[in-house]
């Protein structure tokens, strides 16, 4: 099929290629609850085929593997990929894009995308999507978003905004342009909350550090950000000397129904 990765936005293909291992320490989990989620809303259990796309280095993957479902996860950067496989071995990982699923049509129950549609959020993915999924299959869209009403979490967006460029983000909302899409039922939305706990290290530094933007910029320009955010620790009374913190998520969670 070529090279997937020249398909994607130069910050995913770049960052993420370069800061794989980042990403595994650096990015939250997702809440217990979203497995009966996958369940109840994707309809995800033994006998069904689920697609992680964009899987990432899988760390969405493990919590539809939980549903009992088989599981193919399709990620374009090798490096990501290479992560998925180390974790989840037993698990079809393929290369491959959003415009360019290496699937039959009509081959999956349900197609998830953690962390990852706003990437692809066109029209022509959600072709792709519906090509792939059987009649009355499900389409899951799920991002673990920080909590901007805590101060010194907008003080960290205030840091690392001016790096985005033209990266694009769930919160810039141009994801939501391709819909409504006239092969799917209108999107509905359900939220859960939980925090990300772990060392200001590994829950600030290299989650920030992970982002797509900062992984890609020169390392003089990475570590004038990591200076910032090492002072905004400081000068934090819930974040400094702790060697323990809890960095609050809203995890967002749209789902959708393919109309047969």
């Amino acid at each position: 099929m070529g090279n997937p990765t020249a398909a994607i936005h130069t910050s995913a293909a770049t960052g993420f290629a370069a800061k794989a291992d980042r990403y595994v320490r650096g990015r939250p989990d997702y809440p217990d609850e979203i497995v009966s989620w996958l369940q109840n809303r994707l309809g995800l259990k033994a006998g069904k085929v689920a697609l992680d796309l964009g899987a990432g280095t899988g760390k969405f993957t493990a919590y539809l593997v939980k549903t009992g479902a088989q599981v193919i996860a399709v990620e374009p950067v090798q490096q990501m990929r290479e992560q998925l496989s180390r974790k989840l071995p037993d698990i079809d990982a393929r290369d491959g894009t959003a415009v360019s699923i290496p699937l039959p049509d009509a081959s999956v129950d349900a197609v998830t995308c953690a962390q990852a549609f706003h990437w692809f959020g066109t029209r022509q993915a959600l072709a792709e999507i519906c090509r792939v999924l059987k009649p009355g299959g499900k389409l899951g869209l799920i991002w673990n978003m920080r909590d901007e009403s805590v101060d010194w979490i907008a003080k960290l967006t205030h840091i690392i905004t001016p790096y985005e460029g033209d990266t694009p983000r769930f919160a810039k909302g141009t994801w939501k342009e391709a819909f409504p899409f006239d092969g799917l039922c209108p999107l509905r939305e359900d939220h859960f909350r939980h925090s990300h706990t772990g060392s200001p290290e590994d829950v600030i530094i290299d989650r920030v550090r992970s982002t797509s933007f900062i992984a890609a910029l020169p390392p003089d320009e990475e570590a004038k950000v990591v200076t910032q955010l090492r002072a905004l620790i400081a000068a934090t009374p819930a974040l400094a000397g702790k060697d323990v913190i809890s960095v609050p998520y809203d995890t967002v969670a749209f789902w959708a129904e393919k109309i047969a």
